[in-house]
Protein backbone atom coordinates (compact mmCIF):
# COMPACT_ATOMS: atom_id res chain seq x y z
CA UNK A 1 0.00 0.00 0.00
CA UNK A 2 1.40 3.34 -1.00
CA UNK A 3 0.52 6.43 0.97
CA UNK A 4 1.33 9.92 -0.23
CA UNK A 5 0.27 13.46 0.51
CA UNK A 6 1.07 16.92 -0.71
CA UNK A 7 -0.04 20.46 -0.07
CA UNK A 8 0.98 23.98 -1.06
CA UNK A 9 1.45 25.28 -4.56
CA UNK A 10 0.98 22.70 -7.38
CA UNK A 11 4.68 21.97 -8.05
CA UNK A 12 5.49 21.59 -4.35
CA UNK A 13 2.39 19.46 -3.85
CA UNK A 14 3.30 17.08 -6.70
CA UNK A 15 6.91 16.79 -5.48
CA UNK A 16 5.74 16.07 -1.93
CA UNK A 17 3.28 13.50 -3.23
CA UNK A 18 5.98 11.72 -5.24
CA UNK A 19 8.48 11.82 -2.39
CA UNK A 20 6.08 10.56 0.29
CA UNK A 21 4.80 7.85 -2.06
CA UNK A 22 8.35 6.70 -2.75
CA UNK A 23 9.14 6.72 0.95
CA UNK A 24 5.99 4.71 1.68
CA UNK A 25 6.92 2.17 -1.00
CA UNK A 26 10.44 1.71 0.38
CA UNK A 27 9.13 1.20 3.91
CA UNK A 28 6.55 -1.31 2.66
CA UNK A 29 9.15 -3.32 0.73
CA UNK A 30 11.50 -3.43 3.75
CA UNK A 31 8.75 -4.65 6.07
CA UNK A 32 7.77 -7.28 3.54
CA UNK A 33 11.36 -8.57 3.38
CA UNK A 34 11.52 -8.75 7.17
CA UNK A 35 8.25 -10.67 7.25
CA UNK A 36 9.61 -13.46 5.07
CA UNK A 37 10.85 -16.45 6.98
CA UNK A 38 13.33 -17.53 4.37
CA UNK A 39 15.38 -15.22 2.15
CA UNK A 40 16.01 -17.84 -0.56
CA UNK A 41 13.16 -17.48 -3.12
CA UNK A 42 13.53 -21.03 -4.45
CA UNK A 43 13.32 -22.55 -1.00
CA UNK A 44 10.39 -20.27 -0.16
CA UNK A 45 8.68 -21.46 -3.34
CA UNK A 46 9.21 -25.10 -2.38
CA UNK A 47 7.82 -24.50 1.11
CA UNK A 48 4.76 -22.77 -0.34
CA UNK A 49 4.31 -25.56 -2.88
CA UNK A 50 4.47 -28.18 -0.13
CA UNK A 51 1.89 -26.22 1.90
CA UNK A 52 -0.54 -26.13 -1.04
CA UNK A 53 -0.11 -29.86 -1.69
CA UNK A 54 -0.83 -30.58 1.99
CA UNK A 55 -3.94 -28.41 1.88
CA UNK A 56 -5.14 -30.15 -1.26
CA UNK A 57 -4.61 -33.54 0.41
CA UNK A 58 -6.63 -32.43 3.46
CA UNK A 59 -9.44 -31.15 1.21
CA UNK A 60 -9.56 -34.47 -0.62
CA UNK A 61 -9.72 -36.37 2.69
CA UNK A 62 -12.57 -34.17 3.91
CA UNK A 63 -14.38 -34.61 0.60
CA UNK A 64 -14.14 -38.39 0.91
CA UNK A 65 -15.30 -38.33 4.53
CA UNK A 66 -18.22 -35.93 4.15
CA UNK A 67 -19.46 -36.53 0.60
CA UNK A 68 -22.50 -38.46 1.79
CA UNK A 69 -25.81 -39.31 0.22
CA UNK A 70 -29.08 -38.72 2.07
CA UNK A 71 -29.29 -42.41 3.03
CA UNK A 72 -25.77 -42.37 4.48
CA UNK A 73 -26.58 -39.27 6.51
CA UNK A 74 -29.71 -40.89 7.90
CA UNK A 75 -27.77 -44.09 8.69
CA UNK A 76 -25.06 -42.13 10.54
CA UNK A 77 -27.67 -40.23 12.52
CA UNK A 78 -29.40 -43.48 13.44
CA UNK A 79 -26.09 -44.95 14.61
CA UNK A 80 -25.20 -41.85 16.66
CA UNK A 81 -28.56 -41.61 18.39
CA UNK A 82 -28.97 -45.34 18.87
CA UNK A 83 -26.51 -45.30 21.77
CA UNK A 84 -28.21 -42.50 23.67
Amino acid sequence: MIIGFGFGDPIQSILMLLFTSLLSYVVFKNFRKLKRRNQDPLQERELRKQYYYEQRQRAQEYAREFDLSDEEIERRLDEEFKYE
